[in-house]
């Protein structure tokens, strides 16, 4: 059985996400959507506005769960007796990083292994940073994140 955990800071989600969430819940029995609680950032939205839009845009999939962490990765995984992490690959350069992450966490649990899977093309400039930086200036953003998402941004960017 895969058990696997796809983590991310998801602030907002957008079809980039979705469609690695689409792909993985696919392959996994279960696919644990791990929101990372980093208090070292300043998120546009809260812990509990990105769950709720998670659980929203996911609700489709009945093998798929939304859960907060904090802390390691693989100590999150291992929790969740997962048996894979999914990494998602938007381009070349995503893959130094995420490589190296991979060797580490293979490192802290042999067990536990990191599976990459690449974004659509269509998607495979969509990034969170970008999407808030149009929203910022009341862009539009429907061909990056949900129509949900959409009216999320658009609260949060009344009146600004």
């Amino acid at each position: 059985m895969l058990r696997a955990v796809y983590p991310g800071s998801f602030d907002p989600v957008t079809f980039g996400h979705l469609n690695i969430i689409q792909k993985a819940a696919y392959f996994s029995e279960e696919l644990i959507v791990g929101l990372l609680s980093n208090n070292a950032k300043s998120p546009l939205f809260s812990i509990e506005e990105r769950v709720n839009m998670l659980r929203e845009v996911t609700k489709d999939y009945a093998n798929v769960r939304v859960e907060v962490f904090d802390g390691l990765l693989i100590d999150f995984a291992r929790s969740q007796n997962a048996n894979a992490i999914i990494r998602g690959l938007r381009a070349i350069t995503d893959l130094d990083y995420e490589l190296q992450m991979s060797h580490t966490n293979h490192r802290l649990d042999p067990n536990i292994e990191t599976i990459f899977m690449n974004t659509c093309t269509e998607y495979s400039y969509i990034s969170s940073s970008m999407v808030k930086e149009i929203a910022t200036y009341r862009g539009d953003v429907t061909g990056f994140v949900p129509q949900y998402v959409v009216g999320k941004l658009e609260e949060k960017f009344v009146g600004k």
